[in-house]
């Protein structure tokens, strides 16, 4: 397994700095590769069910030459129907392996969620904030045992 310990970190690398945000992006294609070893297989959608955790569905949105998109999402049931929460796009820059969240809901359903957005959204820039939520977010469906084929 890969591991992100090995992404270089400048000494001025800080939170929201633009060195960070590129160390974060190392980080998030490192750990979205534990989770989707073959980003060329993803065709389609798929979910990964583990006992105990919410469905993770996995989309592809679109592929070109350097680049991959996919939506990444749990799906909660809600009596007004299933709700995908974080709603979260993803592109990969295959050639610079780097993932970044490009797109994702504004408002989060799940109250941690939503809270970790209002403390840290009056601090750092939107970008800084939604990789550092898909960073935890993938070490934590990881843990859980989820993983794509």
């Amino acid at each position: 397994m890969i591991t992100d310990s090995l992404c270089p970190v400048a000494w001025t690398a800080r939170p929201g700095s633009f060195v960070g945000l590129m160390t974060l992006y190392e980080s998030n294609y490192v750990r979205l590769g534990w989770l989707v070893p073959d980003f060329a297989s993803v065709v389609g959608s798929q979910v990964s069910r583990v006992e105990g955790d919410c469905p993770l569905t996995l989309r592809l949105e679109e592929r070109s030459r350097y680049t991959t998109t996919l939506a990444l999402t749990y799906l909660f049931d809600d009596p007004a129907g299933v709700i995908a929460d974080p709603d979260l796009e993803i592109r990969i820059y295959h050639d610079a392996r780097l993932a970044e969240v490009s797109r994702c809901a504004r408002w989060h359903r799940h109250e941690v969620l939503s809270a970790l957005r209002s403390d840290l959204g009056r601090q750092l820039g939107d970008r800084w904030l939604r990789n550092v939520m898909l960073n935890k977010w993938l070490d934590y469906c990881v843990e859980r045992g989820h993983r794509f084929q």
